[in-house]
């Protein structure tokens, strides 16, 4: 058996980080026995979807690498499918014909709810006669239900469920428009995609029951099932807008690796011991569904950034270098070679400190730029420390800059020289040349701006009032 598996989201918002989560799973499983990965838009909410809802899902699922092996299918383009089945169903006595008005189906929930019962279809349109008609009402198309026995999932995460057949109504297939329902279309659809494993989440392990039900009436093989338990904020609750980013895209934009964001993901509720960054092939290799927990996993942001730091630091420079280029280029416009290359030097040291793409980018601004002092750096450029950078200036000028252990041993014997330590020359120079008191290692930050740009910016440093007035401003 060729395992198939699919990832079947509505396109009616944002591909939010649990749908995200179900693909990853549907496609490991698939890659790791060797099968295929479908994806199904489920556009048949006519009313709700939109275009850029599908852009958005397919954007996202591409720039977490989870590709599907064939081109989308839409549900929409199969209502006439759909409605086929369910006069299969019809014309082999496995469904009828429902001539409920709309005022009687809400007098039978009202009924039911002060009744303490559930609310469910009363059956009494299952053995009646069509002739029995009321004029001018379109009938639904319900399925004949088992009403005896139950129905039993052995899901591969939950283990056995089963439920009663009497708690479980006969389910509308067709509208009394004539539109296919949900719970009818996924199976048909299902079906003919050849899905071997459904995997998604636990709350829709109820609408197994009603779908096992149709592919039993059709004669059909049921898929596998795997119920995964939903994705939770920290406080336990249904993970929302309060809790942080829950939309793919937005991490993206927030500076996250798409490899980071998977490996998380596939750690958030499944496991393999103690390991912790796992890659795309690792994670190919070792997942099984049978490795999900039960228990709803809860989204850890921290854990999240603390990933992807490391996988920052894995990262190939080049490509960082886009990244960063593509996020300074909406700040400070195009970048010239000019400042590629004092980026792409620096980027071994910047990578080191970063925890997100817009930190590196951050922190490679002012590479681009001279800069704005923050008020800790500003307090660092006194005049003595000005006078001291000026005599500094005038040995840089003559010092090679195209090695950092001759621009390092320069520094230290100019501190010596003066009678200072290395970081009290150290400091006053990183707030001239980045405006702040933080960077990387000051002998590369000078081998990455390069003699001409250093020297620019410590004549070009701000008048001493000038830095009296940023900082009152600043507080």
């Amino acid at each position: 058996m060729t395992v198939i598996t699919r990832f079947a989201p509505s396109p009616t918002g944002l591909l939010h980080i649990g749908g995200a989560r179900t693909a990853l799973y549907n496609f490991l499983f698939s890659r790791h026995h060797g099968g295929k990965f479908l994806l199904r838009i489920e556009d048949t909410d006519r009313a709700r979807s939109t275009e850029e809802a599908v852009r958005v899902i397919l954007e996202g699922l591409e720039w977490l690498g989870i590709t599907p092996d064939e081109p989308p299918l839409f549900q929409s383009t199969r209502f006439a499918r759909h409605v086929e089945v369910a006069h299969q169903l019809l014309a082999a006595g496995k469904a009828y014909r429902c001539y409920c008005t709309p005022e009687e189906l809400a007098e039978m929930r009202e009924r039911a709810l002060r009744e303490g019962r559930a609310p469910r279809y009363d059956g009494r349109w299952r053995n009646r006669d069509p002739s029995e008609a009321p004029p001018g009402v379109a009938p639904a198309i319900r399925l004949k239900a088992p009403q005896e026995g139950e129905t039993v999932v052995e899901d591969l995460v939950q283990g056995t469920v089963r439920v009663a057949n009497a708690e479980l109504d006969d389910m509308i297939l067709l509208r009394s428009d004539g539109t296919p329902t949900y719970l009818h279309a996924v199976v048909v659809d299902d079906h003919d995609m050849g899905i071997t494993h459904v995997i998604r989440g636990d709350d829709h392990l109820t609408n197994t029951f009603r779908q096992i039900q149709i592919y039993r009436a059709m004669g059909w093989e049921v898929p596998r099932f795997a119920h995964i338990p939903l994705i939770h904020g920290a406080d336990g609750k249904k993970l929302s807008k309060r809790h942080g980013a829950v939309s793919v895209l937005e991490f993206r934009e927030q500076g996250y690796l798409p490899e980071a964001l998977c490996n998380y993901l596939l750690r958030l509720g499944w496991g393999h011991g103690d390991l912790e960054v796992i890659s795309r092939e690792e994670a190919i290799r070792l997942f099984d569904i049978k490795d999900v927990g039960r228990a709803p996993a809860r989204m850890d942001y921290a854990k999240l950034t603390h990933l992807n730091a490391v996988w920052l630091r894995r990262a190939d420079d080049e490509r960082l270098l886009a990244e960063i280029e593509a996020r300074l280029a909406l700040r400070f416009g195009p970048l010239t070679e000019t400042h590629r290359a004092r980026i792409r030097a620096l980027l071994p040291e910047l990578k080191e400190r970063a925890k997100t793409l817009n930190d590196l980018a951050e922190a490679a601004s002012f590479l681009i730029t001279r800069p704005e002092f923050e008020p800790k750096a500003a307090a660092l450029l006194d005049a003595s420390r000005r006078a001291l950078l000026a005599r500094l200036a005038a040995r840089l000028a003559e010092t090679p800059f195209e090695d950092r252990a001759t621009l390092h041993e320069t520094l230290r014997q100019f501190a010596e020289a003066e009678g200072l330590k290395l970081g009290e020359v150290a400091q006053p120079l990183r707030a001239a040349l980045t405006g702040r008191t933080t960077s990387p290692p000051i002998d590369a930050t000078l081998a990455a701006l390069g003699r001409e740009e250093t020297l620019a910016r410590l004549k070009a440093l701000p008048p001493l009032e000038e830095a009296v007035e940023t900082l009152r401003d600043r507080g």
